[in-house]
């Protein structure tokens, strides 16, 4: 039986290893979970694998915030210390450690 661990947590900033955008994750899959037309519209030379855990982010670049989909792989932690500014963070979370998110407490499972 496959057994995915993911090295990231809820509430840690990470950054993209090749692409300028960082966030927040708030949700983890163990493994792949999206459509297969979204793994299929991602270029084959850099096309994740899928058994391995996906995080969701609250994303942010230069020009706007999103919530993005990405493999363990393909994430880095973020040094910077610097919040986050998506808007929905605080949705979800509230103080900023310098590395990571709190949950708020209605929002622990």
């Amino acid at each position: 039986m496959l057994r995915a661990v993911a090295k990231f947590k809820i509430g840690q900033v990470v950054k993209h290893r090749f692409y300028p955008f960082r966030g927040v994750i708030f949700d983890v899959d163990p493994i792949f979970a999206n459509t297969e037309e979204w793994w299929h519209s991602i270029p084959e030379e850099v096309r994740p694998r899928k058994d391995q855990p996906f995080y969701h982010l609250f994303a942010e670049n230069d020009t706007s915030y999103y919530v993005a989909y990405v493999s363990e792989q393909n994430l880095l932690p973020d040094d910077s210390g610097e919040p986050v500014d998506h808007p929905e963070i605080e949705d979800y979370f509230g103080a900023h450690d310098g590395a990571n998110y709190v949950l708020h407490p209605e929002n622990k499972h």
